[in-house]
């Protein structure tokens, strides 16, 4: 639906927004109208380059022609049904997921917090059915994030922080380490433990890449210990970081991995895959979701999937994220850039408040997205060039040195 299509005007859905809608979102000052490839569009002449991408979720650009036509041709031929009778898409995903990552078994959901709140299930219930009534215990990482539903975030390790603060207690069964560090990992684990669960790029803790040691050596603790290692790719996951799935960097695999974000092309699903022995811990009535696996949804995925392959998106994401790296660390009152393929943080130095910087970035027609006070973090579509890049890093030095001249 276009602006010009409705006979109102942008203030008047800014207004019908204020009244209706609950608040709990900081508003960007327009009107996403339309988005194409690399750019969001506000309906009245106005172009952003869109470096935030859906946070994460457009990796082959936003309204891919293909993705589209999948959504479209499954939308008029089986719109929703239940899970009972087999589906076409839902089939063809699967196969196609499995095979592309390497694991068994898939089970789709909504989002990427629905993902791992399924993650987290499966694990507890493997580990109760095989070990006994106590092994339910998940060690994660301090600063991760995992999302906002209960169990989610619960696992997410910000206690009286961020987006646990002022919902009571929270799930029983969690303990936090601080991320990259094996032996604190090691530690937190119990006799109880049946899991530690990961993002292998802390995306909302300020875009911290996981080490190789670290990794590495969780996977071999879990194998030494009868536990499993939950990784959630739900922002790192299919292309974004250089490979297909980000745990692809450290030779490893996971028993569970969550998914979602990029996986739809811009459509709502999430997904996690199993080994073959995890996934028997789910059995009919275990789990389920009544838009879990929707046909539209899945043959948008199954497009978006075939797309990101077919160009060799996470080829592009490693090369133009060490382009857009290498030109970032450039740029006045920078401490540091990290991140892993276009998953990319920019630490500023202090004073130069990267709330500011994203504001900056808006005025100048860059979408970018700010973590805490000093980390500017960029998730572009994967289909940048070194043009974009260069634009990008042009606007975001020249609202970093608006503020130093204030």
């Amino acid at each position: 639906m276009r602006l010009k299509d409705t006979g109102r005007t942008a203030q008047d859905i800014k207004d019908l927004v204020a009244t209706y809608m609950i608040d709990t979102y900081e508003r960007y000052e327009f009107v996403a109208d339309y988005a194409k490839d690399q750019y969001l569009y506000d309906g009245e002449g106005g172009r952003y380059l869109d470096f935030y991408a859906g946070i994460a979720v457009n990796s082959a650009g936003n309204c891919n022609p293909r993705v589209v036509e999948a959504v479209i041709d499954e939308a008029q031929t089986l719109m929703q049904t239940f899970n009972y009778p087999y589906t076409i898409p839902q089939a063809l995903l699967a196969e196609k997921v499995c095979t592309t990552i390497g694991m068994d078994k898939i089970f789709y959901q909504n989002s990427g917090t629905e993902a791992n709140e399924a993650m987290i299930k499966m694990a507890r219930k493997y580990g109760i059915e095989n070990y006994g009534p106590n092994r339910y215990h998940i060690v994660t990482a301090k600063m991760g994030f995992h999302g906002r539903t209960f169990g989610s975030m619960s696992a997410t390790g910000q206690p009286g922080n961020g987006c646990q603060v002022g919902f009571g207690p929270m799930t029983y069964g969690f303990s936090y380490a601080p991320f990259n560090d094996l032996q604190a990992f090691k530690d937190a684990c119990t006799e109880n433990t049946i899991a530690i669960m990961v993002e292998p790029v802390q995306g909302e803790g300020g875009v911290h890449p996981a080490t190789q040691e670290f990794m590495r050596g969780l996977r071999a603790f879990c194998d030494e210990n009868d536990m499993l290692l939950l990784i959630d790719e739900v922002q790192t996951g299919w292309c974004r970081t250089g490979k297909v799935m980000s745990y692809m960097h450290y030779g490893i695999k996971p028993d569970i991995v969550s998914m979602a974000k990029a996986l739809g092309g811009g459509m709502p699903i999430g997904a996690i895959c199993a080994t073959d022995k995890v996934a028997k811990a789910f059995s009919p009535g275990s789990h389920g979701s009544t838009f879990g696996g929707h046909p539209v949804c899945c043959a948008a995925a199954l497009a978006q999937i075939e797309e990101l392959l077919s160009r060799d998106l996470a080829g592009n994401a490693d090369k133009m994220g060490a382009y857009l790296m290498e030109r970032l660390a450039t740029l006045p009152h920078v401490r540091e850039v990290r991140g892993q393929g276009l998953m990319i943080g920019i630490e500023l130095e202090e004073g130069f408040g990267a709330v500011d910087v994203k504001h900056g970035c808006l005025e100048r027609h860059l979408l970018v997205t700010a973590i805490g006070d000093s980390v500017i973090r960029l998730v572009p579509p994967l289909i940048i060039d070194e043009d974009d890049c260069d634009a990008a890093c042009g606007i975001i030095g020249s609202a970093i040195e608006a503020i130093s001249e204030d």
